[in-house]
């Protein structure tokens, strides 16, 4: 195991929640991007095929959860996007 892969993944980790709880509460898509998003969730998915080729430990967690977590902000930014498509 990696202390710093673990670190930059829990310091990623920690900014997320915060993305998530702003679109709840703005309802809002401003300044948010799909391919931003969806880069982000490609390269999570790279850590994790890593870990499961070459070595699991708990780390391999750590992407999962973070995975989750863009996950839900790219589902919202999707809901949220359509919804707002729908009031112009």
């Amino acid at each position: 195991m990696s202390i710093f892969e673990a670190g930059m993944l829990v310091c990623f980790g920690a900014a997320w929640p915060a993305n998530i709880l702003k679109t709840i509460r703005s309802k809002s898509t401003k300044g948010k991007s799909l391919l931003f998003l969806l880069i982000i969730i490609a390269g999570y998915i790279f850590g994790i095929v890593n870990k499961m080729l070459y070595g699991r430990d708990i780390v391999l967690f750590l992407y999962i959860i973070n995975v989750a977590m863009v996950l839900m902000d790219l589902v919202m930014t999707v809901y949220y996007r359509r919804r707002e498509a729908k009031k112009k």
